[in-house]
């Protein structure tokens, strides 16, 4: 006589000593089912960017060129470094209207940390207030705040800074990021999505911004004198939303976050390097080897982000082109993918004029695709993880965002990382004149010789 087997349920219930029949069986599994049911049908949470504000300098920050070149002057520089600074100057891409702050343009310098404090406030107060203050936000009603800066990081932290000045909630989720380089802005967004997806129906408030202060290098290593060279005044806030009751008035959604680091790679590891040089002065080295890092990290980025945005035909292409490639022993070329039949608008990270001319020459972009960088460059400079901000800025006071339209975002910083944030315009933009682009947009763009 064959012996009788148990089930794995008859085992369970008999070691438990527990009478099941045949109902409640079927009760565990009709609550198994519902549940399944619930969570697979479960509303997606939507992130939205209700709006942002990015800061504008006063004209007395100016720092015109011919300015520049004299303070360098003064400032006890070798001739061949003071050259440097001179020849970089005039291929920057810059216009007389990029700023700094008061105390580098004292004669000498003055570098202290109460400077950098007050350039620090100056920045986030000013962008934060105007930008609650124009969608009538009382600050108690933020319940996420992310602060970013990469180099400046004092204590109390910026956000500490920021809740102390509006007077916000005491339980506020509070955040500093640092370190992160010229694509924090986007590694907050990042942070903001998660924890909106999580803490539903809250709101995210986003400042970003570098100071320049205790930053300035003055020593005469000419890979350091780059950051005195590109970088200038500025940050930005943005007010982010997962509550289904924002959508009627936020400006966007988001609808894709990647990021992409390569700091297992020596190279691309010490391409942006804060480090003291002989004279133990302080300062960010900028390898030349810069734009070669950043096309390589950018294409690990599109590899991700290429099957997500890209129609069918572009990817189909692609595949094609590179097959074609390894059966032809590399005599075919491989096919560029159209990024303008995914994306209406561009915002490259205005780092500097010849990484936005390398992006612009291997995604085969128009002239206006790469307008909001180049003229965001020219007016503000590079502003670090707030550039991307001022160049969405720009598209708006244009008046060239129209509902439906994709945007991407691509920011590059130390590590070295690429960024990228896809996001859906959710109805027509009209241009702001309360914009940092308020008094001068009508004269843009310009010829940049």
């Amino acid at each position: 006589m064959e012996p009788y087997t148990y089930s794995s349920l008859e085992m369970l219930t008999k070691f438990m000593n527990i009478d099941v029949s045949s109902n409640h069986i079927v009760m565990v599994l009709l609550v198994i089912g519902l549940a399944t049911f619930y969570f697979a049908c479960r509303r997606k949470v939507h992130i939205y960017l209700i709006d942002f504000n990015c800061y504008c300098p006063p004209s007395s920050y100016r720092l015109p060129k011919a300015m520049f070149e004299e303070n360098n002057a003064y400032d006890e520089m070798e001739q061949e470094a003071v050259d440097f600074i001179s020849k970089i100057s005039a291929k920057s891409g810059f216009s007389d209207e990029t700023s700094i702050p008061p105390s580098l343009a004292q004669i000498p310098k003055v570098k202290a940390l109460t400077f950098a404090l007050e350039e620090a406030e100056t920045i986030m107060f000013t962008a934060v207030k105007d930008l609650l203050a124009k969608n009538k936000i009382n600050p108690k009603s933020i319940d996420i705040l992310i602060t970013n800066s990469s180099i400046f990081c004092p204590t109390p932290s910026l956000s500490s800074m920021v809740v102390n000045k509006f007077m916000m909630r005491s339980d506020i989720m509070s955040f500093n990021l640092s370190g992160m380089g010229c694509s924090a802005g986007i590694i907050a967004v990042s942070l903001a999505k998660d924890l909106l997806r999580v803490h539903r129906n809250s709101m995210a408030l986003i400042v970003s911004t570098e100071t320049l202060s205790l930053n300035w290098y003055t020593g005469k290593v000419p890979s350091m004198l780059l950051t005195n060279c590109l970088f200038r005044m500025g940050g930005s806030a943005i007010l982010m939303s997962s509550r289904l009751q924002d959508k009627h008035k936020a400006k966007y959604e988001l609808q894709h976050i990647v990021r992409t680091i390569n700091a297992y790679d020596d190279q691309s590891y010490a391409c942006v390097y804060q480090n003291v040089d002989s004279e133990n002065k302080e300062g960010v080295s900028i390898s030349k080897n810069i734009v070669n890092v950043c096309g390589d990290v950018l294409k690990k980025n599109i590899g991700t982000l290429g099957p997500l945005v890209l129609p069918w035909r572009e990817q189909f292409l692609y595949v094609i082109s590179i097959l074609c490639y390894k059966l032809c022993s590399r005599r075919t070329s491989i096919y560029t993918p159209k990024f303008n039949r995914a994306f209406e608008h561009f915002c490259i990270h205005s780092g500097g004029r010849a990484v936005i001319q390398a992006i612009e020459r291997n995604l085969k972009l128009k002239e206006l695709d790469v307008e909001p960088s180049k003229m965001t460059l020219y007016r503000f400079g590079n502003t670090s993880s707030a550039s991307i901000w001022y160049e969405l800025s720009y598209i708006e006071a244009k008046g060239r965002m129209k509902c439906g339209d994709r945007v991407w975002q691509i920011a590059f910083g130390s590590g070295f990382k690429c960024n990228s944030a896809v996001w859906k315009c959710l109805s027509d933009v009209k241009p702001d004149i309360t914009t940092a682009w308020r008094d001068t947009i009508h004269s843009y763009p310009v010829d940049i010789l």
